[in-house]
């Protein structure tokens, strides 16, 4: 399995798709890379030599933001939004779509599984009936 920027890429699939397991890189982030690097997309990433697979490392690492990197921006972003009080910040801290979906239905992965809030009938009823 040949380790790219700290990620073991999956060796059966061609090298455009098994690029696309770093953090950061997406289809065509993963064409331009393989571009400048100049390998072939339809190559399985077992059949890269070092020096392929060396080349595309020096050329992520040395052109774009990835993996840990990344997260740690995208993180620090989050928490400036919250912190300067912004709507997209208060989006954030109560755990709501931020990019203007609707939450009236759906919406779920962020919201989490349904509370469902309804009347308790039997507790009143058992109360009503102890008094009487």
């Amino acid at each position: 399995m040949p380790r790219i920027v700290g990620v073991d890429i999956p060796k059966e699939k061609r090298i455009d798709v098994s690029l696309r397991y770093i953090y950061g890189i997406g289809p065509a982030t993963a064409l331009e890379v393989l571009e400048k690097a100049k390998v072939e997309p339809n190559k399985r990433a077992k059949e890269l030599t070092d020096e392929e697979v060396s080349h595309i490392a020096n050329i992520i690492s040395r052109d774009y933001m990835v993996e840990g990197d990344l997260r740690r921006e995208i993180t620090a972003n989050v928490k400036r939004y919250m912190g300067i009080g912004c709507y997209r910040g208060s989006r954030h801290k109560k755990g709501l779509p931020v990019n203007g979906q609707r939450t009236r239905t759906n919406a779920r992965t962020r919201k989490g599984p349904r509370k469902t809030v309804g009347v308790q009938r039997k507790a009143t009823m058992q109360k009503s009936e102890t008094k009487a």
